[in-house]
């Protein structure tokens, strides 16, 4: 088996990949960097197995996806939907050879726009958090939110990732408050590691309508378990339709990824609060999650489980959402896991049984026998998910 990466030289993704690779007596993988591949570079043979990595943390890659004059300034948040379009020509450069992808290119289409990936979790009956109907500007969203009756939403760009962008939004009546990454600007809205929050009606309002071009996915607000003086959810990876890694996240307001000063929680206190019916049924639904995408290697889920414990939702679904680093399950971390469902055929036997349903969505074949998610955690303070193209990460 000889593996092709699709990523950035030198980023800490195709590192971790390669050590997995190299320490599973398999050859270095073939190093296909993002800029190659969007600046005309032949794609991989018919034959070839390609791992597409996310081409994220590159501001060049990042200007070529977007099919700019200039790369963005640092941390600028612009051209979500221009570098989506971007990542879906480049995908479409490397599968034109005929080779094998490890990351659908249809898969990846739904899981970075997440008005699509909503809808197809939805009707494969995965609990979601209901969501809006589209809405383009402020005015629009107070209206939709007072028609469904709801006082807390997130506002998503429909392209982000690692929480640029989002706005954890909370109104009553004219009084509102916004916490997000967003850091307003005269001259550009900018992702900051810090959140901030708003409670000037106008400014927060100028804030969504700037956004709004982009493309929005408004979700209501749901509200997350806890953990001591924390809310909690669970990143899980599943490898081949199985569920193998787990990190809790935890935080003191509504924005969870750990780069934004968060901490990583315990796993097995989680579990234990959760019990063990609500952690198999959760297992459950992130399977049913993988059955959504038969055709992709693995998928990050992000998992929250609500006020009480008795109920789960999926809030995101991220298609480069594998890097949990230290985070071991019977040594292996997720890139390990991988590679060892590639090596001993579980991935072939995983994607043969899993079968489409009539609304885009599918089921999981026999080789997704009821995983449970175990980790180690390593020290707090992890950087999962900086990069701001990591479809939802």
């Amino acid at each position: 088996m000889r593996l092709t990466v699709v990523g950035n030289p030198g980023n800490r993704r195709v590192d971790l990949f390669t050590r997995a690779v190299l320490e599973a007596g398999l050859p270095r993988p073939v190093m296909l960097p993002w800029a190659d591949v969007l600046t005309g570079a032949a794609p991989p043979a018919a034959g070839a197995l390609v791992r597409v990595d996310s081409p994220g943390e590159d501001s060049e890659v990042g200007r070529l996806l977007r099919r700019a004059d200039a790369p963005a300034r640092h941390g600028e948040l612009v051209g979500s939907a221009d570098t989506y379009a971007g990542l879906l020509r480049g995908l479409d450069r490397v599968a034109a050879g005929g080779a094998e992808l490890l990351n659908d290119p249809a898969d990846v289409a739904v899981l970075c726009d997440k008005r699509r990936c909503h809808a197809r979790l939805s009707a494969a009956g995965v609990p979601v958090p209901a969501a809006l109907p589209a809405v383009h500007g402020w005015e629009q969203l107070r209206a939709a939110m007072a028609a469904a009756r709801w006082s807390r939403v997130f506002v998503k760009p429909a392209h982000g990732s690692s929480a640029a962008g989002v706005v954890a939004l909370a109104v009553a009546g004219r009084r509102v408050q916004a916490v997000t990454t967003i850091e307003a600007t005269p001259d550009g809205l900018f992702n900051s590691l810090r959140p901030r929050r708003y409670t000037d009606e106008a400014e927060v309002a100028g804030i969504v309508d700037r956004i709004a071009g982009e493309g929005l996915h408004v979700e209501r607000w749901l509200p997350k378990a806890g953990l001591g003086d924390r809310v909690v959810d669970v990143r899980v990876v599943t490898v081949a339709g199985r569920p193998t890694h787990a990190v809790v996240r935890a935080a003191r307001g509504p924005l969870t990824n750990l780069h934004l000063g968060n901490v990583r929680g315990d796993l097995a206190e989680l579990r234990a609060a959760a019990g063990p019916a609500a952690w198999a049924a959760a297992m459950q639904t992130c399977e049913r999650v993988a059955g959504c995408f038969p055709r992709t290697l693995q998928v990050g889920i992000d998992l929250m489980f609500l006020v009480g414990w008795r109920r789960h939702a999926v809030a995101e679904v991220n298609a480069f959402g594998d890097l949990l680093p230290g985070v071991l399950t019977d040594g292996r971390d997720t890139y390990a896991e991988q590679v060892r469902a590639l090596a001993d055929g579980r991935w072939d036997r995983w994607r043969a049984a899993a079968v489409r349903g009539p609304s885009g969505g599918g089921s999981a074949g026999p080789e997704t026998a009821r995983g449970q998610a175990a980790g180690r955690e390593p020290a707090r303070g992890d950087t999962t998910g900086r990069e701001m193209l990591a479809c939802g990460a």
